[in-house]
């Protein structure tokens, strides 16, 4: 029997002891528009995680404002599964203010966040469960390979060497947002509440006792990325606005070196004034070249500067996370 409300994210509990026999683990799994292969999905985490009898599990289904058939689904499931629980999103808020729900609402004494696309293994999730039991707060799933064109892979590998070069958090290369947290860092991670979110670079910032699990990741079961180039692109930005300045440092410098580019250029035209006065024409060339390139500058200059005053007005308004329609659980019968 299926319980339906309209509340919003229960509170976690409080810290239990270090893993052992009968402890929790939660799911939480991002869905949106995953009509064509949720159900294989969830048969291969249900196989996965049966052969851990010593282990309780529930599993957090976050739909992200879905429009085809997964919430029905998911409905489905939960009829089925008491271990199942549906936090329905009123609108689509993307997959960081999905997770973000998912960590609000699970319960687990470990919790573990991964895609419903299958490209990450629901058996890999036992191995981060294993390097939990072990000692590790935190376990990053890390990339050994992975299914996806060679432009995705390459500006992804160039992107995490550059933002950790930018910054002074250690951000693991290769890594997306499939690990494990401990309850006590999941409950760390609900204190940031900012909506630029990129929750990998959060987790990463953190510190406690961290560990990482190798796999190769498969391509998608069914469906197309939810994540495209535009996507992809914001959630770079995200990340490196949110943990790094040099963006705005690198303004600084740019305007110093203009400042040198443009001295040069006066001391030229004042020289080919004075020694070459014949054939000194009209100098229009120089001048386009030179308002062109101050141009160009100052529109770069306030993008990046807007970047940073629209992330500092987007956090001021103070406006929720995220909205949720419904919670569907079983009612305990």
């Amino acid at each position: 029997m299926l319980d339906t409300s309209d509340t919003g994210p229960s509170p976690a509990p409080p810290s239990r002891a270090r893993p052992g026999r009968g402890q929790l683990v939660s799911y939480v799994l991002p869905v949106f528009n995953e009509q064509d292969g949720i159900r294989r999905f969830h048969d291969e985490l249900i196989a996965a995680i049966g052969t851990r009898p010593e282990l309780s599990f529930e599993l957090v289904y976050v739909n992200d404002g879905s429009v085809d058939t997964s919430l029905e689904i998911l409905g489905d499931l939960a009829k089925n599964d008491p271990r199942v629980r549906i936090v329905d999103f009123a609108r689509n808020f993307g997959h960081q203010m999905a997770i973000t729900a998912g960590l609000d609402e699970a319960r687990g004494d470990a919790v573990i966040v991964m895609d419903t696309d299958l490209q990450d293994p629901p058996l890999v999730s036992l191995e981060l469960i294993d390097a939990w039991r072990d000692g590790a707060e935190i376990v990053h799933a890390r990339r050994r390979s992975r299914q996806d064109s060679l432009f995705k892979r390459s500006t992804a590998a160039a992107y995490y060497r550059v933002l950790r070069a930018c910054t002074d958090t250690e951000i693991p290369v290769d890594t997306g947002d499939f690990r494990l947290l401990d309850r006590r860092v999941a409950d760390e991670l609900r204190r940031y509440r900012e909506r630029s979110r990129f929750v990998r670079g959060i987790v990463a910032s953190m510190g406690f006792v961290q560990a990482e699990v190798r796999f190769d990741r498969d391509e998608r079961f069914a469906g197309e990325t939810k994540y495209p180039m535009r996507k992809m692109a914001r959630l770079a930005i995200d990340g490196v606005t949110g943990f790094s300045t040099v963006p705005l440092k690198l303004i600084t410098r740019l305007g110093f070196l203009v400042l040198t580019l443009s001295f040069a250029g006066i001391v030229y035209a004042l020289a080919m004034k004075v020694f070459f006065p014949d054939i000194t024409v009209s100098g229009w060339t120089m001048l386009m070249v030179v308002v062109l390139f101050l141009g160009g500058v100052q529109m770069l200059s306030l993008g990046v500067l807007g970047t940073y005053i629209g992330r500092t007005y987007s956090e001021v308004q103070g406006r929720p996370l995220y909205i949720v329609r419904q919670v569907v659980r079983h009612d305990g019968d």
